[in-house]
């Protein structure tokens, strides 16, 4: 055991750790919180929009429109990743100039994302006590102040919980872009991993990966809890 820890591969893996793994966590963390952002900007208003705009309820939106949204929606959700990639690459190009590399990544990772938060924030605003809402119409809130002080905050710990699973699910994402010359993690993978043999290196890509989905998740799970007014009720 001992002279595995001398040997070609093992010293070499150790090399690649200390000289390409840190760009690579940082590329990585670039990557999954920049796409992540972009994605619930685009994302959480339009899952908004599908539930307030459900039947009138909240805001007058015409049934043609959020039909189109959700096709779009469920078209986008899909198209494996992969896919994905290489359908976008003319955009990819015309917002970055070229379709390797980091940045590159951004693009089809927010085209993946958005629907997938779409969903997940529509799925968390229909928690909401229906009751909190009439009350709400019933002392004059416009339709605004419905969305912004009623309908997001209290849903902000569900909110907050999908937005850990996108997280997670974008950081898996920019693992598999690695195959078309994105950076980070999920290069060194396919580079070393597959296309040289040398497993020890994809596995400590690995082990990084999961560390920063715990990392995350612990986090997400943290504020979530912080933030969910039924546990302070109980405390």
């Amino acid at each position: 055991m001992g002279g595995y820890f001398q040997s070609e591969a093992f010293l070499k893996a150790m090399d690649i750790l200390k000289t390409e793994f840190p760009l690579a966590i940082w590329e990585t963390l670039y990557v999954t919180v920049l796409s992540t952002f972009f994605a619930i900007v685009i994302g959480l208003p339009l899952g908004v929009l599908l539930v307030a705009g459900e039947n009138g309820r909240i805001l007058k939106v015409p049934a043609a429109v959020l039909h189109v949204i959700n096709v779009i929606i469920n078209l986008l959700r899909s198209v494996p990743f992969l896919i994905l990639m290489i359908m976008v690459f003319p955009l990819t190009r015309l917002i970055v100039g070229n379709v390797v590399g980091t940045p590159a990544t951004v693009v089809p990772l927010v085209i993946a994302a958005f629907p997938f938060v779409a969903r997940l924030a529509e799925g968390s605003l229909r928690e909401i006590n229906p009751n909190i809402i009439e009350t709400a119409q019933s002392m004059g809130a416009s339709p605004f102040q419905i969305i912004v002080k009623v309908m997001i905050p209290e849903s902000v710990p569900s909110l907050i919980s999908n937005a850990t699973i996108a997280v997670t699910t974008v950081l898996g994402y920019s693992a598999m872009s690695g195959i078309i010359g994105g950076g980070g993690l999920g290069k060194i993978a396919i580079n070393y991993g597959y296309y040289r043999y040398q497993y020890l290196v994809m596995l400590f890509a690995v082990i990084f990966l999961i560390i920063l989905v715990q990392i995350f998740q612990s986090l997400g799970t943290f504020l979530a809890t912080k933030c969910d007014k039924r546990l302070k009720n109980r405390n």
